[in-house]
């Protein structure tokens, strides 16, 4: 259990420059990005025990993270195949 936040330079540290670009050109790159980062925020409050959440409620916005970074892995590899 992590209690670090972990934005999109933490996970896709070799991509910042095409992170930079989609967060500039991109509307859904940010729309996406907005999303991720109150999951995420919302998760390391339930894992810092700030705010309670059950087990079931922690695990569905785990994989809601795990199902935006595969759509941010998918969005830098198209950038990059541009």
């Amino acid at each position: 259990m992590s209690h670090v936040l972990h934005d999109f330079h933490a996970e896709f540290p070799n991509d910042v420059d095409i992170l930079h670009e989609l967060k500039v050109s991109v509307r859904h790159f940010r729309k996406v990005s907005d999303l991720y980062h109150n999951v995420n925020k919302e998760i390391h409050r339930i894992e810092s025990e700030v705010e309670a959440a059950s087990d079931e409620r922690s695990e569905a916005l785990k994989k809601q993270r795990l199902l935006i970074l595969d759509e941010v892995a998918a969005m830098i590899s198209k950038a990059k195949a541009a």
